[in-house]
């Protein structure tokens, strides 16, 4: 076929499949339109999962007649008076509106500030009808309607209209977070409504307790650190306030939600050691940096960012967050609390697969086929008055019973359980786990404070103890290798063995010694001796992989430091061990002193704190 020039409806449609994937692309495009024009107040409406409506109104200062037909028109904007070296704004290539009216029906009226009146304009299959008069008291509201009606194709690759609804209130609590004093209001086709209340400055924490609760801001810390002219600020969750995937993890760059590889992998290492695997931190952050040392220019969707210097921003933002997870005070998460008290609350039990707060009643035991009620299946004939859970209180426990209760509390002594006056008035006030006062299952310790009772777990406790005691001795020094009887060469593309030998100083303090070996290729003469015997060539390609994806060789003191929680997990103090009053408080004052010890290596929680009050309610006092 001969090379032709594309019609222009043509091309915008080409774009279209860029800038607009499904109806959340559009409000998202939108919004950041509004928030240019400094609106202080959005409206979102929508109808059929945005699909058949989306109309968005602002309080901005609008546009006047002579740019109305400039606005849906490609490659302009008034957004880019700094060029690309110097973005500012949330929107700036020009294309949103005429993409969105290549495959839609597109209505924008507005009126700028100080004009007599509103103007609208309308597009439709790329074609423009107006500018004519409208009326509008101020700002701008643009309807879109019939959504890929130009190309049906699209349609069929959307989601159901609740899918899509759901995704266009998910856009509008990312944007919502970054602009605390703009009061965002969406409504559904059933008159549902999401409200979020601008808040007054310094008090950010309303708005993103409105958006993730207020569960998030009771078990979360605030962030504020500088690092060459980079600024991280937000909130971060505690190591014990965790959910199943990484959809509550935000994070921004210049006001802008991004969606950055680097920066989730960068959450997810500074976590590394204090939670499971399978569980993900729940962040709030903020980045802010010169525009000139980040392209936001990457994608038409505007969510992947490059920065000049990840490197840097990567140890700031794990730097920043270990840093003060080790400096805030001992915390225990709420949620298990809650959990336990919704345990203790009679006659319900919190769902096993639910979210939080979710509850299900206990069923009544079935009957029994023999006389009275119990547990179980039984026959009339081996109904056991000393084993039946209704048994009066004045009957003799049968003797499995005695020996369960004897192995259940054997560890819980007089010795355990009793303290000196001065004892209990020291360790309840002082300390921020007070002062043990049991020991149960010879598992758990409990003590008390002021004004809570502490359950811990005290081979969790332990093992993270150990394990910061050798991650601290192992990475005071360089680490002890073990040399290869013969060097062992590694073929890599050549843009791996660049990198690996741009890393070769930082490998070697972790004990891995390699150099470069020819264009292609590297060749390794020492391991880490703790590793022992490892595949020389599977962890040099491991590492390179991680060089390139993150820019950071953390893989191979991932590998130490599993090594040492091994090694702490095995050494630690075990359940089932007796500890005397001495050991125990001995181990809460250990506890108060190391930095992460509210979870296990293994990301457990190894406390769990109760108000006193909340006990009190459970037992109806308050």
């Amino acid at each position: 076929m001969p090379i032709e020039q594309l019609s222009e409806t043509l091309i915008d449609q080409i774009a279209a499949g860029e800038v607009v994937e499904r109806p959340a692309s559009v409000v998202k495009e939108l919004l950041e339109n509004s928030l240019d024009a400094g609106a202080s107040r959005i409206e979102i409406v929508t109808a059929g999962g945005g699909k058949s409506l989306l109309r968005i109104a602002d309080d901005g200062h609008g546009i006047s007649l002579a740019e109305l037909p400039l606005a849906v028109r490609r490659h302009c904007t008034s957004k880019l008076g700094g060029g690309l070296d110097a973005i500012s704004t949330l929107g700036f290539r020009g294309e949103a509106l005429p993409s969105i009216g290549s495959v839609a029906r597109l209505s924008l009226r507005s009126r700028a500030n100080g004009a007599a009146g509103a103007h609208e304009i309308l597009v439709q299959g790329g074609r423009q009808d107006g500018p004519r008069p409208a009326s509008l008291g101020a700002g701008t509201v643009i309807e879109v309607r019939d959504l890929f009606h130009a190309v049906p194709a699209r349609l069929k690759f959307l989601k159901s209209d609740r899918a899509e609804s759901a995704a266009i209130t998910e856009v509008v609590r990312r944007i919502a977070l970054a602009f605390p004093a703009v009061r965002f209001e969406l409504t559904g086709e059933d008159r549902t409504q999401t409200i979020l209340e601008a808040v007054a400055p310094g008090r950010e924490t309303d708005r993103i307790a409105q958006v993730i609760g207020t569960d998030f801001t009771e078990n979360a810390f605030a962030l504020d650190a500088v690092r060459e002219g980079v600024r991280l600020t937000g909130h971060a969750g505690l190591a014990t306030f965790h959910r199943g995937n990484a959809l509550h993890q935000y994070a921004y760059v210049n006001g802008r939600p991004v969606r950055d590889k680097m920066i989730l992998s960068a959450i997810r290492g500074a976590y590394a050691d204090a939670m499971a695997r399978d569980r993900h931190p729940v962040c709030v952050l903020f980045i802010d940096l010169d525009p000139r040392d980040v392209d936001v220019n990457v994608h038409p969707a505007k969510a992947d960012v490059r920065f000049r210097d990840p490197g840097l921003i990567r140890g700031l933002i794990v730097g920043a967050i270990r840093a003060t997870l080790a400096n805030i005070a001992l915390r225990g998460s709420t949620e298990g609390a809650g959990g336990l008290m919704a345990r203790f609350r009679p006659g319900v039990l919190p769902a096993p697969t639910g979210g939080a707060g979710a509850e299900q009643q206990i069923a009544p035991a079935a009957a029994p086929r023999g006389i009275g009620g119990g547990f179980g299946e039984r026959h009339a004939g081996d109904y056991d008055l000393a084993a039946s859970p209704f048994r009066p209180l004045a009957a003799e426990p049968s003797a499995h019973s005695r020996r369960a209760a004897s192995a259940r509390f054997e560890g819980f002594t007089p010795s355990a359980r009793a303290a000196t006056p001065t004892e209990t008035a020291s360790g309840a006030d002082e300390f921020p786990l007070g002062a043990a006062r049991a020991q149960i299952d010879r598992a758990f310790i409990v003590a008390e404070t002021h004004d809570s009772l502490v359950i811990v777990d005290q081979h969790a406790a332990h093992e993270r103890l150990v394990y910061e005691a050798l991650k601290g001795s192992l990475h005071a020094s360089p680490l002890p290798s073990q040399m290869l009887l013969l060097p062992e060469i590694v073929d890599l593309p050549e843009a791996d063995a660049d990198r690996l030998g741009e890393a070769a100083a930082t490998l070697e303090r972790f004990g891995l010694r390699l150099e470069r070996f020819g264009p292609g290729a590297v060749m390794v003469r020492e391991t880490p001796a703790l590793l022992g015997e490892v595949d020389a060539g599977a962890l040099v390609r491991d590492l390179a992989d991680e060089l390139a994806d993150s820019g950071t060789g953390a893989g191979l003191q991932a590998r130490v430091d599993h090594v040492a929680a091994t090694m702490a997990c095995h050494g630690s103090v075990r359940a089932g061990r007796r500890l005397n009053p001495a050991e125990m408080n001995a181990l809460l004052r250990q506890m108060e002193a190391t930095p992460g010890s509210g979870t296990c290596n293994h990301g457990r929680p190894t406390f769990i704190e109760l108000k006193l009050v909340d006990i009190e309610r459970l037992f109806g006092r308050r």
